[in-house]
Order: C-alpha cells, then structure tokens, then sequence
C-alpha cells in the first residue's frame, strides 16, 4: 500500500483532501472560533487547548494549531499534571511536546495536588484541573481554555445524571461553554477523535485510569456501549441530543427562578407566603440560589437540600434549623424563613 501523501498541512490522501475525521474536527473547531470571535467582539487573541495526550485533546489540539496556521488567532495548550499515578510527569511532558509540535505556542505542564477532602478522587481531580486550567487561561491574557469533551462523554454525563435521580439541569449535560472552559468537540465521537490521531500520525496516551471500573465515569462508558449493542446503535447520539434540550428547558427555568428570586427582595429572611406562592419547579430553584448566595458550596449542594428547604414552607410542623452544607442554617420561624451562616461564637 503507497503511503499517504503527508505535508506541513497535516496527513492528507491522494486527493489532498484530509481524512473525514480530522476534517470534521478542524470544521467544529473553525465554527467555534468564529462563534467565539463573534461573541467577544474581537478577531484575534489567544484560545489554549486543555491537552491531556490522550485521543480527544490530541485531535482538538491538531485542529486548533491548523485552524490558527490560517487565520488570525493564535493557539497554545496547557497540560494539567494531576501527579496520581507513576510516570505522569512523563506523559505529561510528551503532550507538551506534541503540543509543540503542532505549532501551538504557549505550551505549559502545570501539575497540581489533588485532595480528596472527603470527596470522591474523580471529582477532587477535575476541581483542581479547572481551577489550574481557569488560573493559567487568565495569566495568559486567553479569551477560551478548550476542551476536548466529545459526543460520547455528553451521553455519559447524561446517563451519570439518570442515575443519580437529578434534575433537569443535571440532564442537560455539559454546556459547551461555562466561564473560560469551551467545548467545541461535543457534536465528534470518541471514535472520530481516534481516527483523526491515527490519520495525522499522532501518539495517543491512554490514561489508566480510564479503565478503571472504580471510576462511575468508567462505568458509564461501558454501560452506554452495553446499551448500544443491546438497542442498537445511537443511544450515545440520542442521550447527547436530550442533553440539548433539556439544557434549553433549564436554561428557561433558570431565568425564571432569577426574576423570583429577585422578587423575594435582599433577605436573609423571606415571608413564607409570597415564597409558597413561587411554582414548585421554580421554587427548589430559588432555594439553590439562596444557598449559594448564603456560601453553600455548589458541588455539595443539591436537591436533598433544596427539597429539605422547600418543606420548611410546605410542610413545616415546627421543625428545627437545618444545617446544610457550608455550615448554613435555614430555620423558619412563624411566617418568615431565614438562611444564615452562625457567626462565631462569643
């Protein structure tokens, strides 16, 4: 078999034309630049990869590198080092260069420390990795940190929140863009990513612990590829698609709760009269905002604590305080609610 044509450009066919893989990335990535330059205002600047090796931030790197080598804004990537397992600084490095190969410029390995604090590993590992991928994104002056999330992690996430018995929100999936974090890749298919690396002769590192079954996420995978071959194929498309409307409805709803809350006027205590008198899909809505506006944590707190909040006005019998993450009290008493966080003691 003759080899395929390979140029500065990328690995092409005889045709000149890339494989539909890496054309298909490079073409979710030049819409989403131009979406991004549309909604800042701007033509130019810095959009920095999130590259961990493996398949996915691999062929988002490639396709960000080939679509700034064509137009005005300019690619770098930052690699996140989480230190959990032998030979992470290693295959950290290897990103790094690859990274550098391509062309994007600045390329950083940034290794950060992962306590659980009573949290599952899963979830400690992707809070510190944001929080280095958001500082690093804003040190570099980056309008967009992108990440390489596909289609298939969509429909996990989907399944994840299925399970968990969450709301709509939780349904909707990952956004495609949330503070600095962007995901242009949510429409390509893990296996997509896979072709495209293979085409462009790129070395993918598979992490380990993507392989893991104690990881829900693992097990998510393999359930939605059980489902595929029990149903047929596209479950993952189908979950993936629900996320997008769901997000929309939440989207909605969200809004809606904001003018409700707005109408409770600056608390901290609010009559339970006007706040029974918000629709209940609203209500545990305007609850979550009262919370975190008080300093419950986000990751924490969830609808066993807003449906705890809402019987303080549905079915309250003279109940105590509850105390909710964030060392927060909601108490109720006669007809007003309060929530608070206990000041110190004297």
């Amino acid at each position: 078999m003759t080899e395929p044509d390979v140029t500065q450009e990328g690995r092409t066919g005889r045709s000149g034309r890339p494989h539909p893989a890496v054309a298909a990335i490079r073409y979710a990535v030049r819409t989403h630049i131009a979406d991004l330059a549309e909604r800042v205002g701007r033509d130019d600047g810095l959009v920095l990869v999130a590259c961990s090796g493996g398949a996915d931030s691999l062929a988002l790197a490639e396709a960000v590198a080939f679509e700034c080598r064509h137009g005005a804004w300019s690619g770098g990537a930052v690699i996140v080092d989480h230190g959990l397992q032998p030979g992470s600084g290693e295959a950290a490095s290897e990103a790094a260069e690859t990274c550098r190969s391509l062309g994007l410029d600045p390329v950083e390995v940034v290794r950060v420390s992962v306590s659980r604090a009573g949290r599952g590993l899963e979830a400690a590992a992707r809070e510190a990795r944001h929080e280095a991928l958001t500082e690093t994104g804003r040190r570099l002056g980056a309008v967009a940190v992108l990440l390489g999330h596909t289609l298939d992690d969509q429909a996990e996430q989907v399944l994840l929140g299925l399970t968990r018995g969450s709301g709509t929100r939780s349904l909707g999936g990952m956004p495609a863009r949330r503070g600095l974090m962007e995901r242009p890749l949510l429409g390509i298919t893990r296996e997509q990513t896979r072709e495209a690396c293979a085409a462009e002769g790129l070395q993918v590192w598979d992490d380990p612990m993507n392989a893991d079954p104690e990881f829900t996420r693992v097990r998510a995978r393999r359930a939605v590829a059980d489902l595929e071959r029990e149903l047929g194929p596209g479950v993952a498309s189908a979950l993936a698609r629900s996320a997008d409307q769901l997000r929309a409805d939440a989207d909605l709803l969200d809004a809606l709760a904001g003018d409700a809350r707005r109408g409770l006027g600056p608390g901290p205590d609010h009559d339970v009269a006007t706040f029974a008198a918000i629709p209940a899909p609203l209500r545990t809505r305007v609850w979550r905002v009262l919370l975190l506006e008080a300093g419950a944590p986000a990751g924490r707190t969830g609808a066993a604590h807003t449906d705890a909040c809402d019987r303080l006005l549905t079915h309250w019998r003279g109940q105590g305080p509850l105390h909710l993450p964030g060392d927060l009290r909601v108490a109720r008493r006669g007809t007003r609610v309060r929530v608070e966080r206990p000041g110190p003691v004297e």
